[in-house]
């Protein structure tokens, strides 16, 4: 990820900049991380030469394109649509993404699980507005859903509806208490409001859970190397990945750092956002 800004941002904006990429990729998610949607059933996984969580980019890609012509041979395979969307977003297809989640929406119109992944296709390929219809669509008083709760909340917090992205993320947290991707998601909306002391708290209890992947723990550097702590975001950054994996993380937090000296500022800001 990379991500380029001016000296002339504010301080909102430069940390929406600086932020924004990381917390929709994992907010969006619903789960522990993009790379465990595949949805078990047609689709033959098993087939492939490493778990999708380890895979590069250009495994991605070879990936994705098995999974296409699969999903070519029977577009009305539920589960073939489902993985086959979740992959073209994770090789950055939004638009192409979208796409197939509107054809799997036709046929299974009432579908949770459906509904759901339509709902994050369009908020990735940025209709936010008719993103969080669809998954309100999805959720049922009767049987809410933690994940579905999260997604609104990402959504919420990209439409600068801070308060009620909270609520829908303690919402979920009711549900599925101390869940880690909640808990970060939550860390997130405090940062993208400029309260980094308070999006670390959350951050670091999320890292504390089990179950909490690397994708949280980057979130939780970003926060610390945002109050000007690069030696110690940089050790968090490198954990649990791979060495082109961790030094990746590492440039991009530099890339963040050297956009200019707001962070510093930052670190010093009476921010005290308690919505």
């Amino acid at each position: 990820m990379t991500s380029r800004g001016h000296s002339s941002l504010s301080h909102h904006r430069f940390l929406k900049a600086a932020s924004v990429a990381a917390f929709v990729a994992l907010a969006l998610s619903g789960c522990a991380t993009q790379k465990k949607e595949l949805t078990t059933g047609s689709i033959p996984t098993a087939s492939f030469s490493k778990p999708v969580p380890s895979m590069n980019a250009t495994e991605l890609a070879a990936a994705a394109e098995s999974i296409g012509q699969a999903y070519e041979r029977n577009p009305k395979d539920r589960n073939a649509g489902l993985n086959y969307a979740n992959m073209l977003r994770m090789t950055g297809r939004n638009e192409q993404a979208l796409a197939v989640m509107q054809q799997v929406a036709i046929n299974y119109p009432t579908d949770r699980e459906v509904l759901a992944a339509y709902g994050k296709s369009q908020a990735a390929a940025g209709q936010l507005e008719q993103a969080l219809n669809t998954i309100s669509r999805a959720q049922t008083p009767d049987r809410p859903d933690w994940k579905l709760k999260s997604a609104e909340g990402a959504i919420l917090d990209q439409l600068g509806r801070a308060p009620e992205a909270r609520q829908r993320y303690r919402e979920a947290l009711d549900i599925q208490p101390n869940e880690p991707t909640v808990l970060s998601n939550l860390g997130m909306s405090y940062l993208l409001n400029k309260d980094l002391k308070t999006a670390e708290t959350y951050l670091k209890s999320a890292v504390s859970q089990p179950g909490a992947d690397s994708s949280v723990r980057q979130n939780l550097a970003l926060a610390v190397g945002l109050q000007g702590r690069f030696t110690e975001a940089e050790q968090i950054a490198r954990q649990e990945l791979s060495p082109d994996q961790a030094e990746a993380n590492v440039k991009y937090l530099r890339s963040i750092m050297s956009q200019q000296n707001a962070w510093q500022k930052l670190s010093n800001d009476d921010s005290t956002n308690t919505n």
